[in-house]
């Protein structure tokens, strides 16, 4: 059994790191509108195509000693990092539910939030090819998730669907509320559509456990950056709340049931 868990565990290791590489994909071309099937990728100083054998996920830039084979051009650290990153996440995953339906949801999860935020990090942007899908995919999770029979299961996806409605419904009000003082935008319209599809995935206690750590982790961002630029005037920090978000938000798949336990138990 020992060995079996073993297996199981390099096997979800290695299927992360070549759905990592795909993030690394999607992450790249997805904000800039383009196709991640076609075409091949390529390096984005030279141009020259990746060769199969240097498209190896971790492998190759540790062979290639982070360069381009062709040209030599320095190949970005988010790459490895990424592939990493989405290994870890899914053994995790494993790790915590076991073999199982929410192991496999989470792990989808977890890549979708993991994308969201280095796009945002990257790009301040949210695709709606990741975030729209996202909320499907996270009102049929909580249908699946239901043990109780098909009407239970359906009643599960509304209630699903419906804090998704209320989610975006709260970052809107704090949007339009934000332009009324300030007189310009805050959070983006991205920004509803990644908290919604947090709470179908999540429900009302742990997204607004995300929401609260990712306010936090913004504003601290948001004090450090002032200050580091402190004298250069003129400048405005462009904060990426999605990224904040999406890492509360991969917080709270392992820890929020706890992290929200602690906090209730102020009140009993």
């Amino acid at each position: 059994m020992q060995g079996l868990n073993l297996l199981a565990g390099i096997i979800c290791g290695l299927l992360g790191l070549v759905f990592g590489s795909f993030l690394n994909v999607c992450i790249a071309r997805l904000p800039r509108h383009e196709s991640v099937v076609s075409p091949r990728s390529m390096c984005p100083d030279c141009g020259a195509p990746i060769r199969a054998m240097d498209n190896v996920p971790l492998l190759s830039f540790l062979v290639l000693w982070g360069r381009c084979r062709d040209c030599g051009v320095r190949i970005s650290w988010r790459y490895p990092a990424i592939e990493l990153a989405t290994a870890a996440l899914w053994v995790l995953c494993w790790l915590e539910f076991g073999v199982s339906v929410e192991a496999v949801g989470m792990a989808v999860f977890c890549f979708l939030a993991l994308g969201l935020a280095a796009m945002d990090a990257e790009t301040l942007l949210l695709p709606n090819t990741f975030t729209l899908p996202g909320i499907v995919l996270g009102v049929l999770y909580s249908a699946v998730m239901c043990p109780d029979g098909w009407l239970a299961r359906l009643r599960c996806a509304g209630v699903s669907l419906g804090w998704a409605v209320c989610a975006t419904a709260l970052i809107l009000t704090i949007r339009w509320l934000y332009w009324l003082v300030r007189r310009r935008e805050g959070m983006g319209f991205g920004d509803a559509k990644l908290f919604a599809m947090i709470a179908a995935w999540l429900g009302p206690a742990n997204t607004l456990l995300v929401f609260f750590l990712a306010v936090v982790g913004a504003a601290l961002y948001g004090v450090l950056w002032m200050g580091l630029r402190r004298g250069e005037g003129g400048t405005q920090a462009r904060i990426p709340l999605g990224s904040f978000l999406c890492a509360a938000t991969i917080y709270a798949v392992f820890e929020g049931q706890a992290t929200v336990g602690w906090y209730l138990g102020f009140f009993r």
